[in-house]
């Protein structure tokens, strides 16, 4: 199990590819988002941003946060929680059939004061198509357990 200093800044994982269907899309937007353009091709017809029916960028961030989890249950880190995402932006519509793939970097780290035997690892996390072209971005903080270092000193004694 991966504890806080088996991670460093600069560290990446790239995650996917795993395919946005169109039927997932359409339930998830009946359910969740139910948005026109979100529901249907027609419904998407003069829309000023999507040139035919778009998914929902809430199933695009669920499915990415899919991936961090799916990777760290292959890779398991010691998970004490994430309180939140933060500046999540869909960058560019994703639509039904697209491929997406996930980047993860450790952008900053820092052990709680705080809070003793944890750490906060800042991840930047970019979601990009088939084309390669970033659809989402966003900012994962995750409390890992950060065990306390010991220091050993060891004394030497002439005999």
């Amino acid at each position: 199990m991966r504890t806080f200093d088996d991670f460093a800044v600069g560290d990446m994982v790239r995650m996917g590819p795993v395919t946005v269907g169109r039927i997932e899309a359409m339930e998830f937007a009946r359910r969740y988002d139910p948005q026109p353009y979100l529901l249907s091709d027609e419904g998407a017809e003069g829309h000023p941003i999507f040139a035919r029916m778009a998914v929902s960028g809430w199933l695009v961030s669920a499915m990415m946060n899919r991936l961090v989890v799916e990777d760290m249950r292959a890779n398991p880190v010691a998970i004490v929680g994430m309180p939140g995402a933060e500046r999540l932006r869909w960058v560019r519509p994703v639509y039904p059939d697209d491929q997406l793939m996930l980047e993860a970097e450790v952008i900053a780290m820092r052990r709680l004061a705080s809070w003793p035997g944890t750490g906060l690892i800042h991840q930047k996390v970019r979601a990009r198509n088939q084309e390669r072209k970033l659809v989402l971005t966003a900012l994962f903080p995750w409390l890992v357990a950060a065990p306390e270092r010991l220091t050993v000193m060891h004394r030497m004694v002439d005999g």
